[in-house]
């Protein structure tokens, strides 16, 4: 936890600025976040614990329930002053949960991403069924699930299964060396929940009956 905390504030000092659709900016009294398409706005509800960032991130503009923290759906309208870095990575942890901490162990070297299919691998009960997941299935239902623009945020590592890369989204999906100096890599080293759920869904529906 101390590590993370003195990573963060290294790289908010260094010019660190975007963490998803987060800006990120040194302030009179320490650091302000605010949704990146809220950089203009004069009149953003001001908030100044880090716990505000639990509500701010659960809802999106519409006000409904936001399960994958990382879905490009952030809420706006709001600006959040926190006095320190540490403050900072616990809003952060709200915001985009387990993110600095998969940031700090890839940049360490002790990432280990995990192929889709090992995931479904160890599904037991009624999630079991996605062992059936074939590999054209499962390139289409991670074209539908995760792209960037409406899926999810993450710059993927994992592939679906040894020597089978996902294909049919852009490369820079899969690039983690492409995300700017000034922007906190948000990183998926395996396959979320969401998405095995989606998998068995695919496989129930596409599984012709006995």
């Amino acid at each position: 936890m101390r590590d993370t905390t003195q990573e963060l504030e290294r790289w908010l000092h260094a010019g660190g600025k975007l963490a998803g659709q987060i800006s990120i900016a040194c302030a009179d009294d320490g650091w302000e976040l605010r949704h990146t398409d809220d950089a203009e706005r004069g009149d953003l509800a001001a908030f100044s614990k880090w716990e505000d960032a639990r509500s701010l991130a659960n809802f999106d503009d519409a006000g409904s329930f936001r399960p994958l923290k990382t879905a490009p759906n952030l809420r706006h309208g709001w600006r959040l002053v926190l006095r320190d870095a540490h403050s900072v990575r616990l809003a952060l942890d709200y915001f985009y949960p387990a993110m600095l901490g998969v940031w700090l162990a890839h940049s360490r070297g002790e990432l280990v991403p995990v192929e889709f299919h090992e995931t479904l691998g160890r599904q037991t009960g009624m999630y079991r069924i996605t062992q059936k997941l074939t590999h054209e299935q499962a390139q289409r239902l991670i074209a539908k699930q995760c792209p960037s623009n409406g899926g999810c945020l993450k710059t993927i590592l994992w592939q679906i299964s040894k020597g089978i890369p996902v294909s049919l989204l852009p490369p820079e999906k899969f690039r983690a060396d492409a995300t700017p100096a000034d922007a906190l890599p948000l990183l998926c080293h395996e396959a979320c929940n969401i998405l095995v759920a989606a998998a068995r869904k695919m496989v129930k529906e596409e599984t012709p009956a006995p």
